[in-house]
């Protein structure tokens, strides 16, 4: 395993390809590279060079993730019988970096060559599946036929409402018949008067 020990800042980070480290913020937009060449010591498996007090043209080449703050601190400051009380919150600023490469003198970068092949597999998988999905003019010819028994299921139902209002109709006239039958008499009985007293002479 290759790492190294990296001052930042007055810091010491141990550093692993591929690791991420925090260190101080530091005045750079994140996507950027960054060289750390104070390097204190050098572990390559066995082999362990120990810097004096730098380890000389094996500097860590580093990119900028995030900046981000820490957890707050509070500070409480307070002097007894004097009434003295100071309360102080700080969160620090840090900057994560990943390890790219350590040692070299220039950054080597990989090509993603397997990455592109796999989009272009992708695309024309996408392709082939979207061929197979297009409609065919027989699927077209087949919807008339499927809405053709519901137009004729509808018209029974038609004929049933047909028949049913006429039943209300007549029902609506005999009722109203029946409600002047019961008023007839009533009426020949307000025209009817009673026979009149002979005037006393």
């Amino acid at each position: 395993m290759k790492y190294a020990i990296v001052e930042s800042g007055g810091k010491q980070f141990r550093a692993v390809e591929g690791g991420t480290i925090e260190v101080d913020r530091l005045p750079v937009e994140s996507g950027t590279k960054v060289k750390l060449e104070q390097v204190l010591l050098l572990a390559d498996g066995e082999n362990i060079t120990v810097g004096r007090p730098l380890v000389k043209d094996i500097p860590v080449w580093t990119m900028v993730i995030e900046h981000f703050k820490g957890p707050k601190v509070n500070i409480f400051n307070y002097s007894p019988k004097k009434r003295i009380r100071v309360k102080i919150g700080h969160r620090q600023n840090y900057t994560r970096l990943l390890v790219e490469q350590i040692g070299g003198s220039k950054l080597v970068e990989k090509e993603p060559v397997k990455v592109e092949k796999a989009v272009e597999v992708e695309a024309e998988e996408l392709t082939s599946k979207a061929k197979t999905e297009t409609p065919s003019p027989k699927g077209k010819a087949e919807k008339p036929v499927k809405a053709e028994p519901k137009a004729e299921t509808a018209s029974p139902k038609g004929k049933k409402q047909a028949a049913k209002t006429p039943a209300k109709a007549a029902t609506k006239s005999s009722s109203r018949k029946t409600t002047a039958a019961k008023t007839e008499p009533k009426k020949s009985l307000k025209g009817k008067t009673a026979p009149k007293k002979p005037a006393a002479k």
